[in-house]
């Protein structure tokens, strides 16, 4: 059973709207934070929203502020991100991780933090 599964993404114009899912196996028991993290082509991967799991604390990406949300379910299984307002510049891969331990309130959007990804759901913005 693979640890995390992105679904949603792909082709989008302007303006629309998306809606991201991730499903957790049931052995990711331990989370910490949850995450979706995207990679445009020829960029570094960046964070684009994170919630820590037990309080339901949020923390977003300057750039997708007011329109993206970030929401998972108490058991820690799902994982969302609906996404509005969609601009060509959201075109990346888009990626669901894991943390399994505190690294720092400020690192949430730092990748390397992350221990465990799923394989990527590729969102497309055209104008």
């Amino acid at each position: 059973q693979v640890p995390l599964v992105e679904s949603g993404g792909g082709p989008v114009q302007a303006g629309g709207s998306l809606r991201l899912s991730c499903v957790a196996s049931a052995h990711m028991y331990s989370i910490y934070q949850m995450g979706w993290l995207r990679q445009a082509l020829g960029t570094e991967c960046e964070g684009v929203a994170a919630v820590l799991t037990g309080v339901g604390i949020t923390n977003y990406a300057d750039s997708v502020k007011g329109r993206f949300t970030i929401s998972h379910d108490n058991a820690n299984k799902y994982l969302y991100l609906h996404m509005n307002s969609l601009k060509p510049e959201d075109t990346a891969m888009y990626y669901c991780a894991a943390k399994s331990r505190a690294t720092g309130a400020l690192r949430w959007a730092i990748a390397n933090d992350y221990d465990t990804w799923g394989q990527g759901t590729q969102v497309t913005v055209s104008s």
